[in-house]
């Protein structure tokens, strides 16, 4: 297939992927040559005479795999974004032989043996070969064949394992979805929502990827509630097979690794090191999260006028809210209309802070006609990459938002980078996209993502943008939230769709009023994912485990967090980060990374906020840095002192 455009880079501007040329005929043919010119390119390093140097060896590693590289990149950005029965098919066939070609190279001895014998007196080239040995020790280069083997047939299981848990999660997403043929069931949506859910003369409103689906806030139909929230935490039941088998797999390789669990041998090359690091800091939060969700829970029943159910907390949440603080979170969607949001407020809070700004290209297309891509210049018009946004949902893309690159930056091979940003707001079915107070806030998450990766300036891929320890990656994202509700940046962009006018300064004193309320469920509800994921990545090897259901309540029963009225934010069945992402025993990364999120809003805060020499200290001292350092040296150099975890508990009233 020499007309594959996969085989190449793209000719098009910043190498985007040339999305309109690709089928999906072309992947498997390009994984293949691709598996196959790396395994060449190892060969080539490995029976290199010359003594091993960090040029011919670590550097000819980063060197390695471009085809791959390019081919996965797309692949799995279409697997994640736009999932064709075409793209499930070839992710259950690629998946395992991805996880064996892996293998054959962390596991290779004489490529070992170069890297063991390599030594630079480079502080840059000193870490990244760091870096190299950590990977080869954590993938099993020191075991012996025998062990190495086992190793591998665990890869292998666990990847096709992953990639099926995955699939059963994005079938359930419309397999499970509330089916209604009576719109009056769907009271307290706008018309042009219920319209928006019509589909061959029923309404159809798919789950998303987490327990508290947004509706349950708007559905006045109490008994409509309970179906949609049974629907949303039974989903996908086959899964708890999966997360059993998984577990136990993951158990087994962790004790063949060296270490006791698999959380252990997780967190070893995170921030928190420890085990022990991790449960000190989450053992501060579950006791006054407990108590604030009891207190909540009080509330919200005296508002009803009865016992509430699950299903109910976040409708009275609402009610309560609006008699406490007279705030209805409905009021603010006119405000919110997706354009200007991005336009008038994501962008221009970046281009205040850094002095980057961001140009449309039409041209450019994406996987789908919803992906729009922004070029992105630095002051002094330098060119800087490209973003890429695919905001609406759809049934061929996975529940959640994230970020991912489409073109790593790298000085070595002089890229610039390529990034992606998807959500999954409900695409009307005319009219504007209005988004909820919530979905604004993910937008300004995800494109903290975005500017990590854009800013990055480094030379290696291995330590590109985001490519960060997991319990440090979500911090710069946290850190982007603040300008949310910036004075300057809200009045920019919460203007009134049809008038123009602004946000009343009313409406926004009484939502801010409103935030405490809601985080004792909020912080439990995150808390108990992050115990249960921490419960089932602590299984030693051997352990067996009869009814994934049983174990999860005793889990959340252990840890003191079993709340009957706030299940966790993931159950197993749907906890894709960690079943199904890398997220395993790393779900604690978002508390985590809060805490030194919570820290530096305060510095931003002290130091005048919205000001580009704060901003240029930011991206000099982070972003700019990618992995090239170790994670909280520079968070350091940038806060100038230790984390402290106070900023976080007054932030969520859990003092």
């Amino acid at each position: 297939m020499a007309e594959n455009p996969l085989f190449a880079p793209s000719s098009l501007p910043y190498e985007l992927p040339p999305f309109e040329e690709i089928r999906e005929d072309h992947f498997l043919p390009a994984f293949e040559r691709g598996m196959a010119e790396q395994l060449a390119e190892v060969d080539a390093i490995t029976s290199n005479a010359e003594a091993p140097t960090f040029d011919n060896t670590i550097a000819a590693l980063e060197r390695s795999g471009r085809t791959l590289d390019r081919t996965a990149t797309v692949f799995y950005s279409l697997s994640a974004s736009h999932a064709t029965d075409g793209i499930r098919e070839i992710e259950k066939r690629i998946s395992p032989e991805l996880a064996k070609h892996s293998d054959a190279i962390r596991l290779n001895r004489a490529l070992w043996a170069r890297i063991k014998q390599v030594s630079t007196e480079n502080a840059e080239e000193a870490w990244l070969l760091e870096k190299y040995r950590e990977d080869f020790v954590r993938a099993g280069a020191d075991l012996s064949e025998d062990e190495q083997a086992r190793l591998k047939e665990l890869n292998e299981e666990q990847s096709k394992l992953s990639t099926e848990f995955s699939q059963n999660l994005l079938a359930a997403l419309t397999g499970s979805a509330l089916v209604v043929t009576d719109a009056k069931e769907l009271d307290g949506f706008d018309e042009a929502t219920i319209e928006s859910l019509r589909k061959d003369g029923e309404y159809v409103l798919p789950l998303l990827n987490f327990t508290n689906q947004p509706a349950l806030t708007q559905l006045t139909d109490r008994d409509v509630r309970r179906r949609l929230y049974t629907l949303s935490v039974e989903r996908a039941p086959e899964n708890f097979e999966l997360a059993v088998r998984l577990a136990t797999l993951r158990a087994e390789r962790a004790a063949l690794l060296g270490f006791p669990t698999h959380a252990a041998y997780k967190v070893a090359d995170q921030t928190a090191k420890t085990v022990e690091a991790v449960e000190e800091m989450l053992g501060q939060l579950v006791g006054p999260a407990v108590r604030n969700a009891h207190k909540e829970a009080e509330a919200l029943s005296e508002q009803a006028g009865f016992a509430i159910e699950p299903w109910d907390w976040s409708f009275y949440s609402e009610k309560v809210r609006q008699a406490r603080y007279d705030f209805d979170a409905a009021a603010m969607r006119p405000y919110f209309e997706l354009d200007r949001v991005f336009r008038d407020g994501v962008f221009y809070a970046a281009t205040r802070l850094y002095g980057v700004t961001f140009t449309e290209r039409p041209e450019l297309k994406g996987y789908h006609e919803d992906v729009r891509f922004f070029e992105v210049r630095d002051e002094d018009g330098g060119e800087l990459g490209l973003f890429g946004l695919d905001p609406y949902a759809r049934p061929t893309k996975r529940g959640g938002a994230w970020m991912n690159n489409l073109v790593d930056q790298s000085y070595l091979f002089g890229t610039r980078p390529v990034v992606l940003n998807n959500l999954n707001v409900t695409k009307p079915a005319s009219g504007p996209t209005l988004l909820t107070y919530d979905e604004v806030n993910t937008a300004f998450h995800e494109f903290g993502h975005a500017l990590h990766g854009l800013f990055s300036a480094v030379r290696f891929p291995r330590v590109s943008g985001t490519r960060v320890p997991r319990d440090f990656v979500e911090y710069p994202s946290q850190v982007n939230e603040m300008w949310v509700t910036w004075p300057e940046v809200l009045a920019n962009y919460a203007k009134h769709h049809e008038t123009g006018e602004p946000m009343p300064a009313e409406l926004v004193e009484k939502m801010k009023a409103a935030e405490q309320f809601n985080q004792g469920f909020m912080t439990v509800e995150y808390l108990a994912a992050t115990l249960l994921d921490w419960a089932w990545h602590k299984l030693t090897p051997g352990e067996s485990v009869e009814d994934a259901e049983a174990f999860e309540a005793a889990a959340l029963q252990a840890a003191q967090i079993d709340v009957p009225l706030v299940r966790p934010r993931y159950r197993t069945n749907y906890f894709a980060h960690v079943f199904s992402g890398g997220y395993s025993a790393g779900y604690y990364s978002y508390i985590w990374s809060e805490v030194l999120d919570a820290e530096s809003v305060e510095w931003f805060k002290e130091n005048g906020g919205l000001k580009r020499e704060n901003g240029d200290h930011f991206r000099r001292e982070l972003l700019s840095l990618g992995g090239s350092l170790d994670a909280l040296t520079a968070f350091r150099n940038f806060r100038g002192r230790e984390p402290r975890i106070q900023p976080l508990l007054e932030r969520r009233g859990l003092l």
